[in-house]
């Protein structure tokens, strides 16, 4: 199986590796040390060598961070994960912040001793948190010690090794447009920008403008790597060699040079001849890049990746073959909730729910010869109280059962050559009680609310956030997380500039693909969530109308749960949008099913209501 269910959290070990690290602070000439989730390429998943917050705190949530002072510590952490964050650390070791209510930043400018001195490895931290950290401090005569390793690795014995993933390359009917027109792209934003060259520190980035792939992590498929694309001349790519086999390093040979990880800060040093400027995102790149660059004597025009929004705006081609996976990863959800729907209530446990469902995508994929790659992420399956976990990771200790008149939530996606999944379904047992029915309907107005949306250009993502939330407000309810994210292209399953949430600035682009998922959340009893991926079509007229208007495509499909729908609360037009969408489903996902059970299964699910 592509997941592992045991426990990877440590919460005794916490006390002494934080002594461990404290130990170090007068050598090290500082008085805290933050240490972030992120790694060098500040990517939200990170390898097993890249895992410190985890291996010191116990946390394994995606995002976080931890502040080690002498005598005591502080774990930040969003909404998303204070459930999660509580009860995988130790509470006698460590406080708990909200990160979004209070940042790190803010947490210092108003609680750090005077006079503090912060140390951070500035591979690990973007230049905006950095300039943050360095503000608040300065407010109480602190500074902050760039420190020139890692301090976790200095005191993690037995640190795993970084990966050495293969890469492979990026068929061009998947990836729409051959990497040399790419690379074009990206050398004339250069010269645009009136800079010497493009740092390209995303390794997304780097992984769709070169058209490759890779296997470092096991949930994001591109390779561990960085590029440096100059206006004029020859790219290079800094990657371990022993990642390309004899195909990809004749492809890649043919677009840049290659060098080894280890010559990328002495690349970065030599960048400062002639006065050169350089182009640098602040938010992708780490803060030790300018770092090296200004300390070589060049310049630093800070300025988003000029790959980033192009890779958010899908081609036909990314379009064509994402709608294409979502139809095979689609009939493989039928398979799995026809499996499940036929077993006896509390006969199926979190664990072996998300193993079968691994194993109908992975025969799927067999059988529609497009293979499962990996996971998006590790399969979310949560039943009842556990479902209230936002992002609950089910392991040998938590696992339980599914009892009758309870909910499953599982959200879940795959990674095929063809494109990214993500879908979440929340799933009866048995007769569910009204309560937890009525939440239901009030999230599921949410999500059709955002695919029935149809908006001017120029709306941005937090514009529209409110429309998945509005039922639930009327009912005096809220949940903790935004409500859609990007997706990319067999890349990151969490995919910005573009998301639908309250800080969601990135104008929608046709091409664009991105989540709809609305969730509820009641501690401690049971968690809702439903979720679609979407992608932006380009401006349709109205009928009447004065203007055309962008709107949504549904590229997930897959059977809602209408035993758990209030009918008498959907409006017509609702309840007409949910009877269309399931008309589709059937139509689309029969043919695959043939014969099987699970088609008769998904003609009952799709019954109009």
């Amino acid at each position: 199986m592509l997941q592992s269910f045991d426990v990877l959290s440590s919460p005794e070990q916490a006390a002494g590796r934080v002594a461990r690290l404290r130990a170090r602070f007068d050598e090290w000439g500082v008085d805290a040390i933050a240490v972030p989730r992120s790694d060098e390429y500040l990517g939200e998943y990170v390898p097993e060598c890249a895992e410190r917050l985890a291996w010191l705190t116990g946390f394994t949530g995606s995002a976080g961070l931890v502040l080690v002072l002498r005598d005591s510590a502080e774990i930040f952490v969003d909404g998303r994960y204070s459930a999660q964050a509580r009860a995988q650390t130790d509470a006698s070791v460590f406080g708990y912040q909200d990160m979004v209510a209070t940042p790190l930043s803010a947490w210092l400018e108003t609680h750090a001793p005077d006079g503090m001195r912060l140390g951070i490895d500035p591979w690990t931290w973007p230049t905006g948190s950095v300039r943050r950290m360095e503000a608040a401090l300065a407010k109480t005569g602190g500074s902050l010690v760039m420190l020139e390793h890692n301090p976790v690795d200095a005191v993690w014995n037995d640190r795993p090794h970084p990966p050495l993933g293969e890469v492979t390359i990026q068929p061009l009917d998947y990836a729409g447009r051959p990497a040399r027109e790419k690379l074009e792209t990206m050398a004339q934003a250069a010269s645009d920008a009136g800079v010497r060259a493009v740092v390209l520190a995303d390794p997304s980035s780097v992984a769709w403008t070169f058209n490759i792939r890779g296997q470092d992590l096991p949930s994001t498929p591109h390779p561990l790597t960085r590029a440096i694309i100059p206006a004029k001349g020859r790219p290079v790519v800094f990657i371990d060699k022993r990642k390309t086999g004899i195909e990809a390093e004749a492809y890649l040979t043919q677009l840049a040079d290659l060098k080894q990880p280890s010559d990328f800060d002495d690349a970065l040093r030599a960048l400062r001849a002639s006065g050169s400027v350089v182009m640098v995102d602040p938010d992708a790149a780490s803060h030790a890049i300018p770092m090296l660059i200004a300390e070589a004597g060049g310049t630093v025009k800070q300025a988003q990746d000029p790959a980033r929004l192009p890779r958010a705006i899908k081609n036909p081609a990314e379009i064509a073959a994402s709608a294409s996976v979502h139809c095979q990863d689609g009939a493989a959800m039928v398979r799995f909730l026809a499996w499940l729907d036929a077993r006896e209530p509390g006969s199926v446990d979190e664990i072996s729910a998300a193993q079968h469902l691994e194993e109908c995508r992975r025969q799927m994929g067999e059988t529609l010869q497009m293979p499962l790659k990996a996971l998006s992420f590790d399969t979310i399956s949560g039943s009842g109280p556990n479902a209230a976990i936002i992002h609950y990771r089910v392991n040998t200790t938590t696992n339980r059962r599914l009892q009758p008149g309870e909910m499953l939530l599982v959200d879940s996606g795959g990674q095929y050559v063809a494109g990214t999944t993500d879908i979440t379904r929340t799933i009866a047992s048995g007769e569910v009680p009204n309560e937890q029915k009525r939440f239901f309907t009030l999230v599921l107005k949410g999500m059709i609310a955002i695919s029935e949306l149809r908006f001017p250009e120029g709306t941005r993502g937090m514009d529209i956030d409110p429309f998945a939330r509005l039922a639930l407000w009327q009912a005096g309810a809220d949940f903790a997380h935004g409500t859609g994210h990007g997706v990319g292209s067999y890349l990151s399953v969490h995919e910005g500039p573009q998301s639908i949430s309250k800080r969601g600035m990135q104008e929608l682009l046709p091409g664009m693909i991105l989540s709809n998922e609305p969730g509820y959340y009641r501690d401690g009893a049971f968690g809702i969530r439903i979720e679609n991926l979407v992608t932006v079509h380009e401006p349709r007229e109205i009928e009447g109308g004065d203007k055309p208007m962008l709107g949504f495509e549904t590229l997930t499909l897959c059977p809602i749960d209408t035993r758990l729908v209030v009918a008498e609360m959907l409006n017509s037009s609702e309840r007409a949008w949910l009877n269309a969408y399931h008309a589709r489903v059937r139509r689309e996902l029969a043919p695959l099913l043939g014969g099987d059970p699970a088609a008769q299964w998904l003609d009952q699910a799709t019954a109009a209501i």
